[in-house]
Order: structure tokens, then sequence, then C-alpha cells
């Protein structure tokens, strides 16, 4: 199944939308610009500030893979940086999510290698376990396991689970084509808000503008 094909047009807003605006991060940001991430999660644990399962897990990323890495949201200490960067994209690793800090962000801007994480230090990590690779990992809260598919973009990332991906991206690709009917509406002076009028009906709310009063009047 080809992921890029499936979610190229798909933001991770409107995929995170299909899945009833329950699934996503919120605190990791993009390091390296605005490319977008799409691939299949490779699943990391590790212990806050060490990275020595994150180098293991190098070994066995493939072509087209996303590292997902569980750093607990520690900031104090970087997991990744240019040197790892430099091995996974040698062995075909699209992007790095992380929850935790990178370091050598400079690198990831230049190569516009997409990196999501929650912020940049220059300390750097310890290397001395435990952890674990494969499974399900917690992303900020998100829950990701092995071999889900993940999408990212300035917005956000999002991870869709490996049984689910013809279905949401069906539901997203719906939604997208919907907001791009409404985005030309505005284009077009034709933008159609009658919505907001059956739900003033139908839940008793009262959507009439306020009477304006001439600045310095007494409001009672």
């Amino acid at each position: 199944m080809d992921m890029d094909a499936l979610f190229a047009a798909c933001s991770a807003s409107q995929i995170s939308d299909a899945m009833d605006r329950a699934v996503g991060t919120t605190a990791l940001r993009p390091m390296h610009g605005s490319a977008k991430l799409i691939g299949r999660a490779r699943t990391v644990s590790t212990r806050s500030g060490d990275n020595l399962f994150i180098h293991a897990a190098l070994r066995r990323l493939r072509p087209g893979d996303v590292l997902v890495v569980d750093g607990g949201g520690d900031p104090s200490r970087a997991l990744v940086g240019e040197i790892m960067k430099r091995v996974a994209q040698s062995k075909g690793c699209v992007g790095f999510v992380i929850d935790g800090a990178i370091r050598d962000v400079e690198s990831f801007v230049v190569d516009g290698f997409p990196c999501f994480a929650r912020n940049v230090t220059h300390r750097g990590p310890y290397k001395n376990g435990p952890g674990s690779i494969g499974g399900t990992v917690s992303i900020d809260g998100m829950v990701v396991a092995d071999g889900d598919v993940i999408v990212a973009d300035s917005d956000g990332v999002v991870a869709v689970p490996a049984h689910r991906v013809a279905s949401v991206a069906a539901a997203a690709g719906e939604i997208a084509v919907r907001e791009a009917a409404v985005l030309a509406s505005i284009l077009e002076n034709r933008y159609d808000d009658r919505w907001l009028d059956e739900i003033a009906v139908n839940q008793g709310f009262d959507f009439a503008l306020p009477v304006n009063r001439p600045q310095g009047t007494d409001a009672g």
C-alpha cells in the first residue's frame, strides 16, 4: 500500500478530524522546516535522557520507516543529533518523531529532514539503557504501535493504526475535498453559513449581533 499516495493530499488536521479529533500530538514541533512526513512507525522506548536503544534501533530501519521514540517527554538531554540522522538517512528512514529533545538542529534544517520533537538542547544523552524496540509507545499522550502510519506536518503529528489506514485515508480525503470547496466559495463570495441558524434553532442559541453603543455611554 502506497502511503504517500494515500495521504499526500491530506493534512494532519484533516486526518485528525477523520479520527474523531481524538488523535494527535500537541507538544511536538517541526524542527526542520515545513516538509511533510509520511511513513511507517518503527518504535523505540527509552529511559529519559538515554539513547542506547535508539542506536540499536537504527540497525533495523528500512526504507520508508519513521523512527518514533518515546523518551518520556524529557527536555533535558538530546536523544538524537546529526550523526544519528545521517545513519538513519543512509538506511532510507524518512523522518523522526521524538518525544524528547534533539540537537544539531541546523543539520535537520539544511537537509529538510523531517523531525518533530519537543525542544532543542546541546546537552548530550546517556548510553546506559534500559529500553525496548518495537511494540506500543506513548508519544505526547498519543498511542503509536510499531507499523502504524505516521503523518506529520506543521500542524502536528498523527498516527493511523495499520488496520485503519484505508478507511481513514478515504475519510480524510473526503474532508479535504469539502474544505477545498468551502475555500473556493469564500473566494467567489458565495460562502454559506446557514448551518449556524440550524444550530441556533436546535440548541436555543442567539447569534444576533450585539448593539453597538457610542463610546462613553453608560451601559447601565
